[in-house]
């Protein structure tokens, strides 16, 4: 019972710390809680961009804050929000002007300084050192930045950034929860390195500290031992990415601090307090050297001038040997009054390691000379802290609380892991994502991570959906066989058969994942084109890599990256016959996608098919492979580019052809060049259908546009963080672009010459609304994926993207064809061709 009540405890202090999932909420830039007088700018254009107007959101003056003038790549131009008290700030969303639809000034990069007391300022960088943020991609969307750290901050800046001379305006929220613990900065000694024989090298310093690092020690900041993240039991493992072993914890060994035998730190208030307790995460891998600390002193200071008081309170902890799990110790302060701590933790080993440190207090308000103890405790106080026996019935109420729940979340991961043996019979590579890691999972801090639950009622309950679940996978397997919702019967063909026995008009590939650069593929293919393969099997020619003038980056995947080059002498070094174009003496501009060095044997052997599947693609509206670098590491190809960039940012940045965009001199397009661009992407995918190619990711951000305004198709897309919002993150999984997918590709796994079809109904939509928004923009990701449900039940509930007020209504009419039900009901890209290019010639 002793050690269960110790767990309950341990429990409630885990429960009781600030938690950057959750700590997401609007801190009032949109509804004017923040007051105007606490926004603040370095400058403004006119009156009517001050920066009392750059709220999410709103449409006030002229529709945001703007700075004064051009904005050069040194300029410091800044934003400055006062938020009124100490705040943890998780969360920075941004906008641009868009002012109904009359202004067209974003930023499309920020970095960002903030400060706890108005006069000493620090610059944010993310967990691996970067300070810039992405911006926006145009004037309306906003985008949301999680800051990873997050920050404790009372004054905020943000300050565009950008490359070239060009004029920017800003609409910010920011999000986060008031920081009720009062800490503003804490020192200790630098955290040191750990080399245990036989395992990785553990860096336990505290890497996002931002205060000063003298003489190996911290002082004057704050930095991973109050960012909300706790460090799991094994200290090797991290719950970031791509971060180093021993990441979470700041630890030190014994011996390396002298003879001491304690570490010394001292922490700093924003006032003075009463000390309720003190809770410290530590880790305790005993069969590693590592124990949470055996005792501890601490000393207080009621005023930062004066001395440490003599008095201490010491506190003795409960050595475990036998749980070797990380844990809170809450340290009792007795209701000290302080505004400066300094504690000493002595070693119970040979290594001591903390991952977080947070406080409880209340005030000591005192009113006609008598002193009473106000229960403004922070959201940090559990009902344990205060053992008086007035307070029996609490806790009492909260053990049994407590108990409660433990005892319904083990029925609901028993009850899922049931669940798991059931599902894992059924062939359903995407039913209804994670539901039992919904159950049973770990939380998830990703804010775009969403879970499927259908918008029939019926589904609703998690029983009912348990028993459907079979039931849903058989009727999604029928639908694909071109049969009803009723009374299926799936034995007639299986998943495989389906699409070639109704539609064989359609090639149903047997899918080769190419990891490549990007993590995912830009075709599936049949296995037979993408067989093992050596340098001789390569034909495009080898290039020399120093003619490789790097100019941007533009994109990242999972194993590689996507960059802007000049290749110098690539006309003279192609020849005659050169697919390029004519450049009047301009520099060739080449995209090359280089795969890093580290890569797994997998993405390299992926990497080479890749290249030799894109040497057989010749088509005047498929990207062209140019040459490669392979000869040594790291492994690049060599692809076309086009001047003007991808056609989301190009038609995003135009208006329709009109008198008031002829005389204003306003970007815009025709009708006929838009006409024109479908036509080339219904080539270029009549092309790829031909050869059973299928893409798995057409839209408007994969199709790059020449200044004739031809278009190749790529899949740069899904390795740019500009369009990271169109992919629908699933944990352990590929990012999807869900918006763009055919019912029977999320439900079934099926990519096909059909779901193809679907994709560029989705893209016909963008051009015709110009990619001024997202499809189905006003549908969560969630939302989207319970509408396909819909779909494959067939009972007339299905939502459809509207008719774009551009798009001529025999056009909208072959878009709803393509987003048939019934795989049948489709066209094929060359009907969609034949039926496309009249309308150019009109």
């Amino acid at each position: 019972m002793h050690l269960f009540l110790l767990l309950i405890l341990q429990t409630t202090a885990a429960f009781g710390q600030i938690d950057p999932a959750h700590c997401r909420y609007a801190l009032g830039m949109e509804d004017g809680r923040i007051k105007d007088d606490d926004i603040t700018a370095s400058s403004q254009w006119y009156e009517t961009t001050g920066p009392q107007y750059a709220r999410l959101n709103r449409e006030e003056g002229d529709g945001a804050w703007c700075p004064e003038g051009q904005l050069e790549p040194s300029d410091s131009q800044y934003l400055q929000v006062d938020l009124g008290r100490l705040t943890f700030l998780t969360i920075v969303g941004t906008q641009g002007r868009y002012a109904r639809s009359s202004g067209n000034e974003f930023a499309r990069a920020y970095r960002l300084n903030y400060s706890r007391d108005g006069l000493l300022w620090k610059s944010w960088r993310n967990r691996l050192g970067n300070p810039v943020m992405e911006g926006n991609k145009n004037a309306y969307a906003s985008v949301i930045n999680d800051l990873h750290p997050p920050i404790v901050t009372r004054h905020v800046r943000l300050i565009p950034v950008t490359k070239l001379s060009t004029t920017v305006c800003m609409r910010v929220e920011l999000y986060g929860c008031p920081w009720d613990d009062g800490l503003i900065s804490y020192a200790a000694p630098e955290g040191q390195l750990m080399m245990p024989p036989g395992y990785p090298i553990a860096s336990l310093n505290d890497s996002t500290y931002d205060g000063t690092r003298e003489r190996r020690r911290l002082s004057g900041g704050l930095g991973q031992l109050t960012d909300g993240v706790i460090g799991l039991d094994d200290f090797l493992l991290t719950r970031q990415y791509h971060v180093w072993p021993g990441y979470d914890y700041l630890g030190w060994r014994n011996d390396s601090l002298g003879t001491q035998g304690f570490v010394e730190m001292e922490f700093v208030f924003d006032r003075q307090r009463n000390f309720t307790s003190m809770k410290v995460h530590s880790n305790n891998m005993f069969s590693r050297g590592v124990k949470i600390f055996s005792s501890v002193s601490c000393q207080f200071k009621p005023h930062l001038i004066a001395n440490w008081e003599a008095e201490p309170v010491a506190f003795k902890t409960v050595l475990d040997d036998r749980n070797p799990s990380a844990r809170y110790v809450t340290v009792p302060l007795n209701r000290r009054a302080a505004k400066s701590l300094r504690c000493r933790f002595y070693f119970a080993d040979v290594w001591m390691m903390f991952s977080e440190i947070s406080f409880q207090s209340g005030n000591e308000i005192k009113h006609n000379n008598h002193t009473f103890q106000s229960e403004q405790v922070n959201k940090t106080t559990s009902c344990f802290d205060s053992p008086d026996v007035s307070n029996t019935p609490v806790l009492i109420g909260c053990l049994v609380t407590i108990i409660l729940l433990l005892v319904i979340i083990i029925f609901l991961i028993l009850w899922c892991q049931y669940d798991c043996k059931v599902l894992e019979k059924k062939d359903r590579r995407y039913r209804l994502i994670d539901w039992c890691y919904f159950l049973s999972g770990p939380a998830n801090t990703d804010p775009h991570y969403e879970r499927v639950f259908l918008l029939d009622p019926q589904y609703q309950n998690p029983a009912v959906l348990r028993n459907k679940l079979p039931e849903l996978s058989q009727s999604a397997e029928a639908s694909a066989c071109g049969g009803g919702y009723a009374e299926p019967d799936v034995t007639q063909c299986t998943p495989h058969q389906c699409f070639h026995s109704n539609a064989p008009h359609y090639a149903e590939t047997d899918i080769v994942r190419l990891q490549g650069v990007t993590g995912s593929n830009m075709y599936a293919v049949p296995a037979l084109t993408v067989d093992s393969l050596t340098r001789k099997d390569i034909s495009a020619a080898e290039f020399p890599r120093q003619q490789l003038i790097f100019r941007e980056k533009l994109g990242e995947g999972q194993f590689g990256e996507v960059h802007l080059c000049e290749a110098e002498g690539l006309p003279e070094f192609l020849g005659e016959g050169s697919p390029l174009p004519d450049r009047d003496g301009h520099s060739v501009l080449v995209a090359v996608k280089q795969l890093r060095a580290d890569a797994t044997s997998q993405a390299r052997n992926d990497f080479l098919k890749e290249i030799k599947i894109m040497s057989r693609l010749n088509d005047p509206n498929i990207i062209r492979l140019l040459c490669v670098c392979v000869s040594s590491d790291p492994l690049c190809m060599v692809t076309e580019y086009m001047e003007n960039g991808d056609l989301n940012m190009f038609l995003s940045q135009r208006e329709i052809e009109s008198t008031l965009t002829y005389a204003n001199n306003i970007p815009s397009v025709s009708l006929s060049d838009l006409l024109h661009m479908s036509v080339q992407i219904s080539s270029g995918m009549k092309y790829l259908a031909s050869l059973n190619f299928v893409h798995r990711d057409l839209a408007t951000r994969n199709c790059l546009l020449d200044r004739r305004l031809t278009i190749k198709i790529a899949d740069f897309g899904m390795s740019r963080n500009l369009y990271s919002s169109d992919y629908y993150r699933i944990q352990g999984r590929a990012v999807l672009p869900i918006r763009w997918m055919a019912w029977e590709s999320i439900l079934l796994g099926k990519f096909t010459t059909a779901s193809d079809v679907w994709a560029f109904g989705v893209t016909l939509w963008e051009i015709f609304t110009l990619c001024k928004e997202q499809p189905y923009s006003l549908l969560s990701d969630e939302q989207v994926i319970e509408n396909t449900g819909e779909f494959f039940r067939n009972q007339g509930r299905q939502i459809f993207l509207y008719g774009p007020p551009l798009c001529p209504p025999s056009l909208f009419e072959l878009m709803m064809r393509c987003w048939s039900r019934d795989i049948p009901d489709r066209p094929t890209f060359e009907g969609l061709y034949q039926a496309l290019r009249p309308h150019v010639s009109q």
